[in-house]
């Protein structure tokens, strides 16, 4: 089933509403690890009027909005900050299905922010020192009005259909059994579709064709958008490249190895070969 998206109950804004008194969930970063509260096996997000009521001084902070009209703020302190009692730092990833699925999401955005706010001190056209602009989230130079904004780096997946067969491969960084399927970032100045076929070409030496889309994820390991499709296969001999890709063959629906995340677009694509292939 399709993701519904955070916008249901997440309404994003740079500029926070002083009438607002609610207390603001926090979503607190040191190199790239999140605070949370862990009360036995519930974990759940901090919230407070100011970062400083946790006995923590940030680096920098950033409003995203609201959450069910709770403020939304993220924030970078120093590395080695120790976490107040109760709360402890978790790498995102290991807090999927421990957290509220929204609150994840969002975190996943806020991390980004975090990371972009942090890389972006200072004018890449110039070295000045930045500003935050007020209405929008963008940095602007003062001294060359060079502007810079979150950065997204879109990456296209497919699920690659032969006979009923599926196309998964092995990354040579991939660990143990685990197979995926063909991904990789979007070049300039090509299409969406364009991308799938030279990645496909690339990493396992195959054409495709009917390239249709599925769906989209964003993905903030570090800052992608993947973009799922489907397609069927057309022409040549599976090669691994050797590089990314050291193994890859075609599956049957009962003989898949070991599968992606439920969290991962890749996963929803999987399901969906299943739904539509498990009897052949």
């Amino acid at each position: 089933m399709r993701r519904k998206g955070i916008y249901q109950r997440y309404i994003p804004s740079v500029s926070p509403d002083e009438n607002n008194s609610a207390p603001s969930y926090w979503f607190v970063f040191t190199e790239n690890k999140m605070m949370v509260c862990e009360d036995h096996e519930k974990t759940y997000l901090p919230q407070a009027d100011k970062l400083e009521d946790l006995h923590i001084s940030p680096v920098r902070t950033q409003y995203l909005g609201t959450l069910d009209g709770y403020p939304c703020y993220s924030a970078e302190i120093n590395p080695g900050t120790v976490a107040p009692e109760g709360m402890v730092f978790r790498d995102l990833r290991s807090l999927y299905m421990k957290l509220d699925e929204d609150i994840f999401l969002l975190a996943g955005k806020a991390i980004q922010v975090v990371n972009w706010d942090s890389n972006h001190q200072f004018c890449g056209r110039c070295g000045t020192p930045t500003r935050t602009l007020d209405d929008e989230m963008a940095k602007i130079c003062p001294e060359c009005g060079f502007i810079s904004h979150t950065r997204l780096s879109p990456a296209v997946i497919t699920a690659i259909v032969k006979d009923g067969k599926l196309l998964m491969a092995k990354h040579s960084r991939a660990s143990g059994d685990m197979y995926g399927l063909i991904a990789g970032f979007v070049e300039a100045g090509e299409t969406l579709e364009e991308a799938v076929k030279r990645e496909t070409w690339e990493e396992v030496g195959l054409k495709v064709k009917n390239i249709r889309y599925f769906g989209s994820q964003p993905w903030p390991f570090p800052n992608s958008l993947m973009l799922g499709f489907t397609a069927d296969y057309e022409s040549g001999n599976i090669q691994a490249d050797g590089n990314e890709i050291i193994d890859a063959h075609w599956f049957r629906a009962d003989e898949l190895p070991r599968q992606p995340s439920k969290m991962s677009i890749a996963r929803e694509l999987i399901d969906w070969y299943l739904r539509n292939y498990q009897s052949i």
